[in-house]
């Protein structure tokens, strides 16, 4: 079988990414949406029949100077240091919903954390290992026409991770949140250049244990990338941009600094290679994100690895 060339590759959707380990405002300045998880090549919804697997990597490693929320308490202040490693798959079916290829998916992290805080007049650092929480993703609809795609994504992040009252590090938020996202890109096979943008609105339940309820977020990212043949495959390089701007208040009884609304911003650059095999491709991703503008949240940086073989 002949190797699928640079149109077959760019025209082929291999996957989206949403997953939970990181840092963003909410309880604790953080929430289960990640900024830089998706908008690029990479994270494209599948629209060829068959499976795609992603083993993922990110590192963070941010700060916050003032109060924050979490765990039940206050802190004066945060830092934090995260790892997470996480495998998801999708598959997509033969049959078409509403003139869309069909996806469905989940994602399993597992999460390294250390946060050093201070409660009241003592200083303290906790330190946790163990699985996140898990996002599945009943629906995924990508529409195919020339060279542009239209995704619709039901992202649903289930609060299997564990959580303790009163930790600072927590590998789970305790609590659902539900993030509708639709996407749109575009590959052009003549010149490699490509683009994606996305938005969506997180919801999120209330954490029981803490009756602490995050408002919502509206996150926005885009990139542009362009395509060469380098090699046995294809290089590619571009950019990373993002918007997390939360649109309602916290609340609930343990929402004692009020809506603590949140904000974050930031670019950053982003490297790709694909490498073609005899049923699909598969692609490597580097890219870091400084965040640029922060309120109300830990503010730092991004460091992610992916990679996606589609077959």
């Amino acid at each position: 079988m002949r190797k699928p060339g640079l149109l077959a590759i760019m025209a082929a959707g291999l996957g989206v990414l949403m997953l939970s380990p990181a840092a963003n405002a909410e309880e604790g300045g953080t929430g289960h949406y990640v900024t830089g998880s998706v908008a690029t090549l990479i994270d494209v919804a599948p629209n060829q029949t068959g499976w795609v697997l992603q083993p993922l990597y990110l590192s963070y490693d941010g700060d916050f100077s003032s109060p924050i929320p979490i765990g039940g308490a206050i802190s004066a202040g945060l830092d934090a240091k995260v790892d997470s490693l996480t495998l998801g798959g999708f598959y997509t079916f033969d049959q078409t919903v509403f003139g869309a290829h069909f996806s469905v998916g989940a994602y399993l992290p597992y999460v390294w954390m250390d946060v050093k805080g201070t409660i009241g007049d003592f200083s303290r650092t906790d330190s946790v290992e163990g699985l996140g929480d898990i996002t599945i993703i009943p629906a995924m609809l990508a529409w195919k026409s020339g060279q542009w795609q239209i995704d619709a994504v039901l992202p649903i992040y289930i609060p299997t991770g564990d959580y303790q009252a009163g930790s600072l590090a927590n590998p789970g938020f305790n609590y659902w949140t539900i993030d509708p996202t639709i996407a749109a890109s575009y590959s052009n096979e003549k010149t490699g250049l490509n683009f994606a943008t996305n938005a969506g609105v997180t919801f999120n339940t209330t954490n029981k244990t803490t009756d602490y309820r995050s408002g919502s977020i509206l996150h926005a990212e885009f990139s542009v990338q362009q395509l060469l043949p380098v090699g046995p495959g294809i290089f590619g390089f571009g950019v990373n941009g993002f918007l997390y701007e939360q649109i309602s208040g916290d609340s609930g009884s343990g929402a004692t600094s009020g809506s603590f609304k949140g904000r974050s911003m930031g670019i950053g650059p982003v490297l790709d290679y694909i490498v073609p095999t005899e049923t699909g491709a598969v692609v490597f991703e580097a890219k870091w994100l400084p965040e640029l503008d922060t309120k109300n949240r830990l503010e730092g940086n991004y460091f992610w690895f992916k990679v996606a073989w589609q077959f």
